[in-house]
């Protein structure tokens, strides 16, 4: 990819070197949503192409697909040089793209909407009154407590931990084992396309187009995160019954407080498989990284996963907004 000056802005290829970069500017603000990490955005940057600006002095991270820039996150940094960002990200999208459909800001928090509209004179009480930009909040992540998926305690979780019996009872023989993307590789995407396979039924027609386009992103972003996954310093596991995998999670730290599951796939037909690894799983992200919260990242607007997600009862949903040009 070459380097984009577009408003006298340099615009500049993404790659697995930004990452001390962009999570310089990271820790420059606390949020708990999953795509507030390089990994969430590098891993699905397959199907575009990816760049980044210093504006304000934050990082604006930029995807290039059909020649039409959008953005991926709001602009990184302090909260108060963010609006300023903002504007300038905008101009630069409207002076790029032919078409204002594309003009468009994903995953924000909160926090940046209050600030955007506070830098206009306005709060989320009168939103409905602010006349700049369209905002939306189409999207929530599933915070839970860390020890509540461990513990599984109480009527609630009742289900929850006889599926984890069940699994126990019936394969003595499983074991848990770090992630070693040389051994696991091939087993792990095995084990992804016999998952999808089995998911597909349960998918409602209307849904079938998203699902697939959503299967193949992310077939993609699992193949990068084998490849990098010790430059990506991830934190994975796999699920083995006899040599078979049945099972893998993978997760990284949002911040000091949140840990984030990134990808988590079990065998459908392994009763209780994907209540164990789950447990476990967080386990393992409270004993290394001390994690107190686990994001479990949306439901992607699928009704079906969405009651899976509320199933473990989340302590918290943290709305996700979206940012349009009128």
């Amino acid at each position: 990819m070459t380097n984009l000056k577009i408003s006298g802005v340099d615009i500049l290829p993404l790659n697995i070197d930004t990452k001390p970069l962009m999570e310089n500017y990271l820790r420059k603000i606390d949020v708990d949503i999953s795509d507030y990490t390089f990994v969430a955005n590098y891993i699905w940057f397959s199907y575009m192409s990816p760049f980044y600006a210093i504006i304000n002095d934050t990082f604006v991270l930029f995807a290039m697909n059909g020649g039409e820039l959008s953005l991926m996150l709001p602009p990184i940094g302090e909260l108060k040089n963010i609006p300023v960002a903002i504007e300038k990200s905008f101009e630069i999208m409207l002076k790029n793209n032919d078409s204002t459909e594309s003009l468009r800001i994903d995953y924000v928090d909160e926090q940046i909407i209050k600030s955007l509209l506070e830098y206009y004179g306005f709060t989320l009480e009168n939103l409905d009154s602010f006349e700049k930009f369209i905002i939306e909040k189409p999207l929530v992540d599933y915070i839970y407590k860390t020890q509540n998926l461990i513990e599984l305690k109480g009527n609630n979780y009742h289900t929850k931990r006889t599926e984890v019996n069940k699994f126990l009872k019936n394969y003595p023989n499983h074991r848990i084992e770090p992630l070693d993307p040389l051994r696991d590789s091939e087993k792990i995407l095995k084990l992804f396309y016999k998952w999808s396979k089995s998911r597909i039924p349960t998918i409602a027609e209307e849904n079938i187009g998203k699902f697939l386009d959503g299967i193949l992103y992310e077939h993609s972003a699992i193949k990068i995160m084998l490849r990098e996954y010790h430059k990506l310093e991830l934190l994975g596991v796999v699920l083995y019954v006899d040599d078979n995998i049945i099972g893998f999670s993978i997760g990284e730290m949002i911040n000091k407080r949140v840990a984030s599951v990134i990808f988590e796939k079990t065998d459908f037909d392994i009763s209780g498989s994907a209540q164990y690894i789950y447990r476990e799983f967080s386990k393992i992200l409270r004993d290394i990284y001390g994690s107190e919260y686990i994001n479990a990242g949306d439901d992607m607007g699928f009704e079906n996963l969405k009651k899976v997600k509320m199933s473990y009862r989340p302590e918290k949903l943290v709305p996700k907004y979206t940012i349009r040009v009128k």
